[in-house]
């Protein structure tokens, strides 16, 4: 069994985070500048097992896409295009961001330190690959 990677995609940074090899726990990965996202990948999965990218779909409060997926679905074709034995999947992203905020406040860090814009994103991606492990459709 593979891991499970999660990709909070943003159009400066991204934040990555997986899963152990059984799939049971979401830890933060890391956070990478977007335009060497691939690079990362291609090392990371060169090394370890992925089973599935899990990659955050930005929507409204109406369930909308939001803006940003028009740099984020090109960011997809390729990973796709680019990893074509690894399966790709939308999970929604809603509130990863201030989930994130808040997680930072509640842990006690430091204001500055939450100032730290690759923190949250890395953050974001745990929480969103947290989700979507608790859903069905990690099962």
């Amino acid at each position: 069994m593979g891991r499970l990677l999660s990709i909070d995609y943003g159009r400066r940074r991204t934040g990555i985070a997986v899963t152990d090899p059984l799939q049971i726990i979401a830890s933060g990965l890391t956070t990478v500048p977007t335009h060497t996202l691939f690079d990362f990948l291609k090392g990371y999965t060169a090394r370890e097992k992925v089973d599935a990218f899990v990659v955050g779909l930005p929507t409204d409060m109406r369930g909308n896409e939001s803006e940003s997926m028009r740099y984020i679905k090109p960011a997809v074709t390729r990973l796709q295009k680019e990893f074509p034995d690894i399966r790709v999947v939308w999970y929604d992203e809603r509130f990863t961001s201030v989930l994130a905020h808040r997680a930072m406040i509640d842990g006690g860090m430091k204001k500055s330190d939450r100032r730290v814009k690759g923190v949250v994103d890395e953050i974001s991606a745990t929480i969103l690959l947290n989700d979507y492990l608790q859903s069905n459709q990690a099962r």
